[in-house]
């Protein structure tokens, strides 16, 4: 009897470390595994960049012997150098299928945030929110005054991104309705820069991943909907997209290690919405390309 509560207590000893091992692998919003080791490049979406920034040193911090490298440059130069091979991610705020030029069979994607972003202007327009008819018709040129849209009566001082840009890229598809925009006053890529740009210039007006939204630059709503989780769920607010990490194909186990931290409840509850990102498993709404 003693011989056969011994046998017992081995299989339970070794059930437990293998519950032990099981918890620590992957999902639940545990960790990178321990012993990772080699470099990855990550470069694109400058909407995507100051999350996955943090989300690589975090990762770092975990695992002393990864170096990861993450540049902005927009989506289109994300997309562009991920099919090349020249980076291990591409990250991009339109799907790869939207981007002229790149073959999306060669891709995989991994969406791993969801991401709003909010036209913005000066804050002392005089205005709080817009129709999308209204900023269709600003970007278009074809409003010129923020008095006619019930502001001040200020020069609309317009800043847009290139086309490279997958806010761009959004903004066209989502709330210009695929109207084409007018050349403007102004043309930055950098969410940061934008952000200077409208913030110093009197009746300016543009619009940035609401990471970089503040007191210094005043958030329009579009018809009444802000750019937040449950307006967006609700299917009220259009201006958001997804916040992809591409891979030419499967990738490396070392990549593959990097994406699932980032979609883990670590920082998918964490610094995701601290950041003022939404969780990619949260949302109830769907996009397709």
């Amino acid at each position: 009897m003693a011989r056969k509560n011994g046998w017992r207590g081995l299989l339970g000893a070794l059930l437990a470390v293998a519950l032990a091992v099981g918890a620590g692998c992957g999902g639940g919003g545990q960790g990178p595994a321990d012993g990772l080791s080699g470099t990855i490049t990550v470069a694109g979406s400058t909407a995507m960049q100051p999350l996955i920034e943090e989300a690589a040193e975090k990762f770092m911090e975990k695992n002393p012997d990864v170096q990861i490298t993450v540049q902005g440059g927009g989506s289109g130069t994300g997309l562009t150098q991920v099919m090349q091979g020249a980076v291990d991610i591409g990250n991009s705020d339109i799907f790869a299928e939207e981007k002229e030029g790149i073959d999306a069979s060669q891709l995989k994607d991994h969406k791993v945030i969801v991401q709003a972003f909010a036209v913005v202007a000066h804050p002392d327009v005089g205005v709080d929110s817009l129709t999308k008819q209204q900023i269709q018709d600003i970007f278009t040129g074809k409003i010129k005054n923020w008095k006619d849209v019930g502001g001040r009566d200020q020069k609309i001082f317009v800043v847009n991104r290139p086309k490279g840009s997958g806010t761009r890229s959004t903004f066209k598809k989502h709330v210009m309705d695929g109207k084409e925009e007018a050349r403007g006053d102004a043309e930055q890529d950098s969410n940061g820069t934008v952000h200077k740009i409208v913030s110093e210039t009197p009746g300016a007006i543009s619009y940035l991943a609401i990471a970089y939204c503040d007191e210094k630059v005043k958030t329009i709503k579009i018809d009444g909907a802000a750019p937040t989780e449950r307006d967006i769920a609700a299917g009220k607010y259009p201006f958001w997209s997804y916040g992809h990490m591409y891979t030419r194909g499967e990738p490396t186990p070392l990549v593959k290690a990097f994406i699932d931290f980032v979609l883990s409840d670590e920082v998918q509850q964490g610094i995701v919405k601290e950041m003022y990102y939404f969780p990619v498993t949260g949302m109830q709404i769907e996009r397709r390309p």
